[in-house]
């Protein structure tokens, strides 16, 4: 199977949908029905077939009774497989896992080592829109290609894990964050008042559930495939030495905010505090720009669909325009930037702030090109070292 950027580049350059192809990252499914089906959905609306997400074929499919008590069969297979154990609870999980699996959960609840006290409603609420968060972001891992390893399970030195906390009353707040494979989460950004009402405090043009666990699954790859391999110097000479002191770099962000010409160099103006930040603000827009195109070309919606001009970005803007893939990699980009141009432009026609209101600079195009070629070798990385807590 393809990974999701071969895929995405195959799609662009014969002007197919993603639905037609081999690829199966795409969020665009079907029932036996022929009715539309959606990341989500546990059930077909129209047929009612019970339906499970295959995490090993990336894909959405309805399901038939199995051979045993609590076994299913996904369409047109004979592997046997089971419903997630969250699939009942406010996650209203709807991945599956191999029936002789001895575990309970699935690949995504599994990384979970904290979750909220669900007798109070309102973590159960928060619960469920941090869970449909995380399946978004670990199906996209895995059609990258990239390990996804419970630290809890499966690689307790390598994998990653999370707590999902909200503070007490009168206690300490909650600060989402990652150290050593531990990402925690205020389980109170799922509130969508209290996160707007933080994202207007900061004066962030963007903030969401996904948007954090991008971000912060970025600090968790930089251990896994940066840091003590042969990616570092490349790593510094586009994003700078994360040797600087960190906790003296948030200390100068805080005190006096980024520079004024952060917008040159950086995608957001929390990038400019530490190379650290800027790697994972940056990884996070890669995976906005992959998935978001992805999904925009399942739905049959392309750069050439549209009557859009911009000025693309040419080889100059590469950190690596001999890489191999240069050449696939702007036809993605600037495709993707024609798509978001008119999507902004529909999003203001309804009233709404932009879809994407962020602007690229060639330095931020280098830095993207150089994340992705570091996702297209992990699989020969090495072990990853330890360094200090990110936030």
């Amino acid at each position: 199977m393809p990974d999701l950027f071969d895929s995405l580049a195959q799609q662009l350059a014969t002007l197919r949908t993603l639905r037609s192809s081999t690829g199966s990252h795409v969020r665009s499914y079907v029932c036996r029905c022929g009715a539309p089906l959606f990341f989500g959905n546990t059930e077909c609306l129209t047929c009612k077939s019970a339906l499970g997400f295959v995490p090993e074929q990336l894909e959405l499919v309805p399901l038939d009774p199995g051979p045993d008590p609590d076994t299913v069969l996904p369409e047109s297979s004979a592997d046997v497989y089971k419903y997630c154990g969250n699939r009942t609870t406010p996650a209203l999980c709807n991945w599956l896992l191999p029936g002789s699996d001895p575990t309970p959960l699935c690949i995504a609840c599994r990384l979970n080592r904290t979750i909220p006290d669900l007798d109070d409603p309102d973590n159960a609420r928060y619960w469920g829109a941090i869970e449909t968060a995380k399946r978004r972001l670990v199906a996209q891992l895995l059609a990258l290609g990239l390990p996804v390893k419970s630290k809890l399970r499966e690689d307790a030195t390598a994998g990653v894990m999370f707590d999902f906390l909200r503070a007490a009353p009168e206690g300490p707040p909650v600060t989402t964050g990652h150290a050593s494979g531990l990402i925690t989460m205020n389980v109170e950004e799922a509130d969508d008042a209290k996160r707007e009402q933080i994202k207007r405090d900061l004066r962030e043009p963007y903030r969401t559930l996904l948007g954090h666990f991008r971000h912060e699954i970025g600090h968790y790859y930089w251990d896994a495939l940066v840091a003590e391999t042969s990616w570092i110097q490349p790593f510094r000479e586009v994003f700078g030495d994360e040797r600087a002191s960190y906790a003296e770099a948030l200390k100068q962000n805080y005190e006096l905010g980024p520079p004024a010409d952060w917008a040159t160099s950086y995608i957001t103006s929390y990038a400019a505090t530490h190379p650290w930040e800027d790697w994972a603000e940056t990884w996070a827009h890669y995976l906005h720009i992959t998935d978001s195109l992805g999904t925009a070309l399942a739905f049959g919606l392309h750069a050439d669909s549209l009557e859009v001009e911009i000025t693309p970005f040419g080889e100059d803007a590469l950190y690596a325009p001999d890489d191999p893939a240069a050449a696939s990699f702007l036809a993605l980009l600037n495709g993707w930037i024609e798509t978001m141009m008119v999507l902004n432009e529909l999003a203001r026609s309804l009233g709404q702030a932009d879809f994407y209101p962020f602007i690229m600079s060639k330095a931020v195009v280098a830095k993207l090109q150089l994340v992705q070629m570091i996702v297209r070798d992990a699989p020969s990385r090495r072990p990853a070292a330890e360094p200090e807590p990110t936030a």
